[in-house]
């Protein structure tokens, strides 16, 4: 496909090796201006914001992957098959399922359980089990404890539902099975990376707990992730001498 591709305006050479991937259009823009030195608006396609600028002098960029997986299903796979990126860190924000979570808790995903049909394409004959890299999972579990954060590592739900229908118990069967908390984007990145031969790690802050009813407000949820970016782009940091 020739670039710039229907979704991403950049010229190849506009991104780095290492993509972090928020929901969020706004917050990609906050991490841009808020973090890297130097920050350059490289795609703003749909308002899907892309920005690439330097974090302790190793380039990094920040783009916004919309909500659910077939939005970030484009925009990974663009990156990483047109615009040769090698890493995506999905910063992310995630409901929590396991009665040990609080709010502004850090969880990276190991492996992404999924209810979505995304799976389908690749045609496997079996049930695959996306998983994260552990280069990647590994770095940041480090870089985490260097912050000192214990950031909780293990099974995530990648939900294609945020609104479930009334009198649903779906949480409950998840969280039976051990799942830490449920978001909508890990499987799909998951999954391209995979079939790209790259690396994918999704780390996300506790927004909201759906068994005790306590949630971050938007403004937080936009503004109040400190932790969470300077450990991946510390990751990122890292990344680029194992590189």
């Amino acid at each position: 496909m020739p670039i710039p591709t229907p979704h991403i305006n950049a010229k190849k050479e506009d991104f780095a090796k290492t993509v972090l991937m928020p929901g969020d259009p706004l917050r990609a823009k906050f991490i841009a201006e808020t973090f890297l030195e130097n920050p350059v608006l490289v795609n703003n396609v749909r308002g899907v914001q892309g920005h690439t600028g330097t974090w302790k002098g190793v380039p990094v960029s920040v783009m916004a992957s919309g909500m659910g997986t077939p939005a970030i299903g484009i925009y990974s796979y663009e990156l990483y098959n047109f615009y040769d990126v090698d890493n995506i860190i999905r910063i992310g924000s995630a409901g929590a399922l396991r009665d040990d979570l609080k709010l502004m808790d850090l969880v990276a995903g190991q492996g992404a359980c999924t209810d979505s049909n995304y799976i389908h394409q690749f045609e496997v004959n079996g049930t695959y089990a996306p998983i994260a890299d552990y280069t990647l999972l590994s770095t940041a579990v480090s870089v985490a404890k260097e912050h000192g954060i214990d950031m909780k590592v293990g099974n995530i739900l990648s939900s294609d539902v945020f609104y479930a229908p009334a009198g649903c118990d779906s949480n409950d069967k998840w969280r039976k099975m051990g799942v830490m908390a449920v978001e909508m984007e890990s499987a799909g990145l998951y999954l391209n990376a995979a079939a790209a031969g790259k690396r994918a790690l999704c780390i996300c802050t506790i927004s909201d707990h759906l068994y005790r009813g306590e949630a971050l407000s938007p403004a937080d949820r936009q503004l109040s992730l400190t932790q969470m970016i300077e450990v991946a782009l510390d990751t990122a940091v890292k990344m680029s001498e194992i590189d």
